[in-house]
């Protein structure tokens, strides 16, 4: 991707590797559990912590970063007005038989024509006019409304029509920062306790809301003139 991020020392950690019991951070002075989980030496702390910021990283600068995200939104608006009931078949069979040149061909030529139901979300995508970012849910944002972004969404989609907009929430699960270090005299810990850059790493957590280019300059200033007004109504907060 040409991007310099999600560089570790893979070789150190894979030497450091062990299989041990799990513990729970909470009750690392009491007996182990015998449940096994993998874990690492602690000579290979720094090895895992530089993994975890790497993963971190690549999650909030690439993989969630709002160009791609759109993108994604796109592909499956047109998957949804293409494939037959919106869907992809759950018959093996056909599912193998398609494949990626097909979905390419066929939006290359749903771009090209008017008529086709996927026209629009084609369009958007081969020509590059994809919807654009309106407004990003910052920490200020979420300490006066939780549910800031979808404000946002609502009021916008009443000013400018559903059609013309789209939201696009994500928080990431599972984040495994919790896993049995042995230290160098046997006794097995929480990586959490052992490591304060482990026990900071971020949650990844995104709330966007796009706009069609068509309304994009009315919606910018439809947003600085009215943002701080919908954030503090608190719509759509969930009761």
């Amino acid at each position: 991707m040409g991007v310099a991020y999600g560089r570790f020392d893979q070789y150190r950690l894979i030497d450091t590797l062990r299989i041990l019991p799990k513990v729970d951070r909470t009750s690392e002075e009491e007996p182990g559990s015998q449940e096994p989980a993998l874990g690492i030496e602690e000579g290979g702390i720094h090895s895992a912590e530089a993994l975890l910021l790497a993963r971190y990283f690549m999650f909030s600068q690439v993989y969630c970063h709002h160009v791609r995200r759109i993108y994604d939104i796109h592909l499956k608006d047109f998957l949804k007005s293409w494939l037959p009931g919106g869907v992809f078949s759950t018959s093996i069979e056909e599912l193998l038989r398609m494949t990626d040149s097909e979905v390419t061909q066929e939006l290359s030529k749903a771009a090209r024509d008017e008529n086709h139901p996927g026209f629009d979300s084609a369009r958007c995508i081969a020509k590059r006019v994809h919807f654009r970012l309106l407004y990003q849910r910052t920490r200020e944002d979420l300490e006066k409304n939780r549910e800031s972004g979808k404000a946002v969404f609502i009021a916008a989609c009443k000013e400018f029509g559903e059609s013309e907009v789209r939201h696009d929430t994500y928080i990431q699960k599972g984040s495994g920062l919790n896993f049995p270090v042995i230290a160098r005299d046997g006794r097995i810990f929480s990586s959490l306790s052992r490591s304060e850059t482990i026990e900071k790493v971020p949650v990844v957590a995104i709330d966007y809301v796009y706009i069609s280019p068509v309304c994009r300059k009315r919606a910018e200033t439809w947003r600085e003139k009215n943002l701080t007004r919908i954030i503090s109504s608190k719509e759509g907060v969930e009761e």
